[in-house]
């Protein structure tokens, strides 16, 4: 009787733990989505251009990847606590400058450092890994990778009420709101870690990487570089030799901020590899068909959904993106991690497929961004099963860091081809791409979302792939 109450407890303690950490990453994943529909309103409401509005939303993506994997070595050991309510700590700041009546310079610096919500992530599945029972750690890392996708249908029907009934600012504090409710969360929740040798950061490392990464970043988040052809090549070779001297200089210290050798190991590389060519498909057909719903009447294609309606039809990406997280892990005991991989980036080409075949209706696209939403869930679910095959628990929140990092990668490129072939298509003279530009533009999805499937599903001798992952 005693043994049957202790294990009561014990799972008592460990779902209160499970749910707060799924909460505390919910809560950061709406943070991060805050800008996205509010680009137009700063740019209105701050006299500012939509291109600088759009740094809103990119610093936010440039400062979790940068800061991403400074955090997972500061949270490897002792310190892991302190670094996770200090970062909430400066999201919060960040969330109180957005909401006071500042200059756009001071906005910007605030939706830098609610950025860090995002690289806060990995912290909290090391923190399930560590403390939480095999069976349930899965599962609740399953939860934290899939908060993104559900976050985003949250935040952008709330938000978007938010700015049309009160202002921009009030839309902002959303996010102070919950960067204050993450922080409260995290520390009544947050166990106290066992005392360790204090972790030693690889400050040349972390500059160098930080620079070589925003660099990349820029080069791929911003289309409008290579207006500046030399400027735009001067930007991207110099950040490759930046991060190849980074590379150099990891392999050599004794402390590295990112062990190398270990992400060279077969299953990790193929799981970074695979995420950096699928995220840049699955964020391709999110901004594709976002961007498709709102086109104006005059276009004679898309339905006009203002920004709350709008809002609203990515509800169903985050449902489907929520049940995902829920079944895949159980479908993954039965198929194992890599073929439900696959399964999940077939869906999302099925999703492609079916907005090409029947886009003029409302009711079919809202199917396909359903199906994107599990398919987004389903890769998000499994990728960290993938990515720590093997990888030692101390590395846990470092090796997530990276491909947090890859995955932003994969992010922006998807971003910026969008534009691109939109671009290409779109008469001249005319602000609106052509209808069949929407449909070629989804198609293009296809090979790299294929080739991300082939990557984890089939086996490679030469990346050291096996027929299951441990």
């Amino acid at each position: 009787m005693a043994e049957r109450m202790s294990d009561l407890v014990d799972g008592h303690v460990s779902g209160r733990l499970s749910g707060s950490l799924v909460c505390t990453a919910l809560s950061g994943a709406v943070i991060g989505s805050v800008g996205a529909p509010l680009i137009t309103p700063v740019a209105t409401g701050m006299h500012v251009s939509l291109g600088a509005a759009q740094w809103t939303l990119t610093v936010t993506l440039f400062t979790g990847a940068i800061a991403g994997p400074v955090l997972g070595r500061l949270g490897s050991g002792p310190y892991r606590r302190v670094t996770i309510l200090a970062t909430l700590a400066l999201v919060t700041l960040g969330g109180l400058l957005t909401v006071l009546p500042l200059p756009f310079p001071a906005l910007l610096i605030g939706r830098g450092l609610q950025g860090l919500a995002v690289a806060v992530g990995a912290l909290l599945m090391s923190v399930a890994r560590t403390h939480l029972p095999p069976e349930r750690s899965g599962s609740t890392i399953a939860a934290l990778s899939v908060a993104s996708t559900v976050g985003i249908g949250v935040g952008y029907p709330v938000i978007s009420l938010l700015d049309q009934l009160a202002g921009l600012r009030a839309a902002y504090g959303l996010g102070l709101v919950l960067s204050a409710a993450a922080l409260a969360i995290a520390w009544r929740a947050l166990p106290v870690e066992a005392p360790g040798p204090r972790p030693r950061i690889d400050v040349a490392g972390a500059l160098l990487l930080a620079l070589g990464s925003l660099g990349l970043l820029l080069v791929i988040a911003e289309p409008a570089l290579w207006a500046t052809a030399w400027l735009a090549g001067g930007v991207l070779a110099g950040s490759v030799a930046i991060l190849a001297i980074w590379a150099i200089i990891e392999l050599r210290t004794a402390a590295p901020l990112v062990n190398l050798r270990l992400l060279a190991q077969g299953p990790v590389l193929r799981a970074n590899l695979a995420i950096l060519i699928a995220g840049t498909g699955l964020y391709l057909l999110f901004s594709l068909l976002t961007r498709y719903v709102q086109t104006p009447a005059g276009a004679h294609y898309g339905f006009a959904l203002p920004g709350v309606a709008a809002g609203a039809a990515l509800i169903p990406f985050s449902l489907l993106g929520f049940v995902a997280g829920k079944s895949l892990p159980r479908l993954i005991a039965r198929i194992s991690e890599r073929w439900t991989y696959a399964l999940a980036t077939m869906i999302a080409i099925a999703s492609a497929l079916l907005f090409a075949a029947a886009n003029q209706s409302l009711v079919a696209v809202l199917a396909a961004i359903a199906l994107l939403g599990f398919a987004v869930g389903g890769v998000f679910a499994v990728m960290p099963k993938l990515v720590l095959a093997g990888v030692p628990q101390e590395e846990t929140a470092s090796v997530l860091s990276i491909n947090q990092i890859v995955r932003s990668i994969g992010f922006s490129t998807g971003s910026a081809l969008t534009g691109l072939l939109l671009a290409a298509t779109t008469p001249t003279g005319s602000m609106l791409p052509t209808q069949h530009g929407y449909v070629t533009a989804a198609l293009w999805a296809l090979p790299p979302l294929a080739a991300s499937a082939l990557i984890i599903a089939a086996r490679s001798t030469r990346l050291g792939g096996s027929s299951r992952m441990p």
